[in-house]
Parts: C-alpha cells; sequence; structure tokens
C-alpha cells in the first residue's frame, strides 16, 4: 500500500472505516490485481466512493468479478491512469 493512497484513505474514509479499508485492500486476491500495478487496482476502489463503506464494499464485489470494470470506473482505465492518479493522490 502507498504511502500516498493511505493518506488518501485516511482523509477521505471516517475513523471507524479506515483500518477495513486498509486491510480489504492489503487482502486483495491476486486475481484482483491480476498484474496491474498494485496502487492502480486499489486506487480503483476507493477514488470514487466518497469515503463511504458501503460504496466501497460494491467497488470490491465488482472487482472481485472483474477489475476491468473498476479501473473503468474509476477514470483508471485508459492509458493516462497514471497522470489521473497522480491528480488525485498527488505526485509519487
Amino acid at each position: 500500500m502507498s504511502p500516498r493512497l493511505t493518506r488518501w484513505i485516511e482523509t477521505n474514509f471516517p475513523h471507524g472505516s479506515v483500518e477495513p479499508v486498509l486491510q480489504a485492500l492489503r487482502d486483495l486476491r491476486p486475481g484482483v490485481v491480476a498484474g496491474q500495478d498494485p496502487e492502480r487496482i486499489q486506487a480503483s476502489l476507493v477514488i470514487r466512493t466518497g469515503g463511504d463503506w458501503q460504496a466501497f464494499r460494491q467497488r470490491l464485489a465488482l472487482a472481485e468479478t472483474d477489475w476491468r470494470d473498476s479501473l473503468a470506473g474509476a477514470g483508471l482505465g485508459n492509458e493516462d491512469w497514471r497522470e489521473c492518479l497522480n491528480a488525485v493522490l498527488g505526485n509519487v
């Protein structure tokens, strides 16, 4: 888990949800990450949730079915995903 993604989660999720979100992201099955950049997949599950635990759980379930839908839904499905991620999380 990258420090910038952790920071984003700590800022945008309510205090009681932070650790469960972080743990769920740490525990993603290899099939969900599917050889992609882990930060890209992890961020796709949180950045469009508005810090809402239920929205996160829905995105997590979607990723279990097809991780590509998570990327597309978060605006990280195209070749410019690094720039998009930097815009949301800040530069590395």
